[in-house]
């Protein structure tokens, strides 16, 4: 079993920046991001496997950026320029393999909370 700790979540104003941290109890896992806001379905950010390679969703380009220590095991995302449709719970996942878009990760953290206020 992994253990993911998720951090850095909160209540901002639009334009302002957060920095989420996930924190797996266990190494050599691919782990990602994922999050959902009210209303709507789960949907994918950012993954990093442990070897470095990257994938993310077209709307974190220009505004979020990610990165993995895997001395520490941990998955970073920085977001910028945060907007209200920012909103969401933002939840860590974590698998073995490759990068997998949709929801199959064997490992979920409890989830951050993100506010954008207008």
């Amino acid at each position: 079993q992994v253990q993911l700790v998720e951090s850095g979540g909160g209540l901002v104003q639009a334009g302002d920046s957060l920095r989420l941290s996930c924190t797996a109890s266990a190494s050599d896992y691919t782990m990602a991001w994922f999050r959902q806001a009210p209303g709507k379905e789960r949907e994918f950010v950012a993954a990093v496997t442990w070897g470095g390679t990257t994938r993310s969703a077209d709307f974190v380009k220009g505004r979020f950026t990610f990165s993995r220590d895997n001395a520490k095991n941990t998955l970073y995302l920085q977001m910028n320029s945060l907007k209200p449709e920012d909103t969401a719970v933002y939840y860590c996942a974590a698998g073995r393999g490759t990068i997998q878009l949709g929801r199959a990760y064997d490992y979920w953290g409890q989830g951050t909370q993100v506010t954008v206020s207008s």
